[in-house]
């Protein structure tokens, strides 16, 4: 018996007739966040926070939003007493909600995560953008209140991404409080297709060098991170955001790796709160096993996927898009064909999605939305164990988020 996380809770899997393998990786020793954040703070890359911070600042601080599991209260909290040790007054500063093309936050989102600095908190709106300088050639835009600050600082999960590598630093605030123009850019099949763009890795990756002196024309002061396994901090880091990510991802890389030495027919995949809130985010699962370092799946095999999905494929823009694109499709080959030659911001995961299904089916099972599942060139099961064949040679991968295959 196998428990796989589910929503906010978590189901058993129970395959009798099958052959289970379960790839757990080693982890690390799990920290209290408040403890490793102001350790963190104390101690950063470069000067500290209040060392930079003047009383007279206006300050702009992104936070990552609901598709993330950071505790932003917690880190927000931590960094607002450095800011007040600096002499700057709370009332300067705004809490600037990082979506990048995700839906609006609700207030009992907002409250929930941020907790007593909800009060400053608003919503990013990809529309009230300014243009702070180029990259590539191509404008990079953010957020006015973000332009307009005298001290930008933001928090942020330093976890596996399937172009970044890994998530976290500028990125928080490059995507999350970004315009459509750069995004399209960073997320375009152009730059997607290029070698280095892959999950786990940071050096040599365009993606990530892109986002990096994105965060550079912006200005993005002070980070502070976190990395985390199965939703327990494994530890963090502040300061300049390059170093905070690389200190990070090597904890994370050293936690996260698994060996896999050899094909199987079915690859069960955790996901669990919040990131199987919608099809959108549950299919990183996907895309993260058959596209990254390893593929686990042999050839005709499937990946199964337990997953809520209570807002069906998702509320935001860029989740509408990657609807749009999949279920209009016939078959993956086609819509991966046809989006080669570009899509709108939000429709890559629609591209990854419709390249890793030419290598492998995706079950999703136990989900609210099996009729938006099946719409969009995946299979709706009620349960894992109706999405494996009997006498399968299967592999479990409790948190297919934070599992790198190698």
């Amino acid at each position: 018996m196998v428990t796989l996380p589910y929503g906010d809770g978590t189901i058993d899997l129970d395959l009798p007739d099958c052959d289970l393998t379960v790839a757990e990786p080693q982890g690390a020793e799990p920290v209290e966040p408040r403890d490793a954040a102001e350790r963190a703070i104390a101690d950063p890359h470069g000067p500290r926070l209040r060392e930079i911070a003047d009383p007279d600042d206006e300050v702009t601080l992104v936070v990552t939003d609901v598709t993330r599991a950071t505790p932003d209260d917690v880190l927000a909290d931590v960094l607002l007493s450095e800011l007040a040790a600096a002499g700057v007054p709370r009332e300067q500063a705004t809490i600037l909600l990082g979506l990048g093309l995700h839906r609006p936050m609700t207030d009992a989102e907002i409250s929930e995560g941020l907790g007593a600095a909800a009060d400053l908190a608003v919503n990013h709106d990809p529309e009230a953008t300014v243009e702070v300088g180029t990259v590539d050639g191509v404008s990079v835009e953010v957020n006015e209140r973000v332009a307009a600050a005298d001290l930008v600082v933001s928090t942020g999960m330093v976890e596996p991404h399937q172009y970044a590598g890994f998530s976290g630093g500028a990125k928080t605030v490059v995507i999350g409080a970004g315009s459509e123009s750069f995004i399209r850019y960073t997320h375009g099949p152009d730059l997607l297709g290029q070698p280095g763009v892959r999950l786990g890795e940071t050096a040599g990756n365009p993606f990530r060098d892109a986002i990096d002196r994105a965060g550079d024309a912006i200005g993005v002061d002070f980070c502070l991170n976190v990395t985390h396994q199965r939703g327990a901090i494994l530890g963090a880091a502040a300061g300049r955001p390059r170093p905070v990510v690389e200190t990070l991802a090597g904890r994370a890389r050293a936690a996260l790796a698994v060996e896999v030495d050899r094909a199987y027919d079915a690859v069960v995949a955790g996901v669990g709160a919040p990131k199987d809130a919608n099809l959108y985010q549950t299919t990183r699962a996907f895309t993260y096993l058959v596209l990254g370092a390893h593929n686990p799946v042999r050839e005709g095999g499937r990946v199964v996927v337990p997953a809520r999905l209570p807002e069906g494929a998702g509320d935001g823009t860029g989740e509408r898009r990657f609807y749009r694109y999949l279920s209009g499709a016939n078959d993956p080959s086609t819509l991966y064909d046809r989006m080669r030659d570009g899509y709108e911001p939000g429709a890559q995961r629609a591209f990854v999605v419709a390249r890793a299904l030419q290598d492998a089916e995706l079950y999703v099972t136990n989900s609210e939305s099996p009729a938006v599942v099946e719409s969009c060139l995946m299979h709706a099961r009620g349960s894992v164990a109706e999405a494996v064949e009997p006498g399968s040679d299967v592999l479990v991968v409790p948190d297919a988020l934070n599992t790198l295959l190698l």
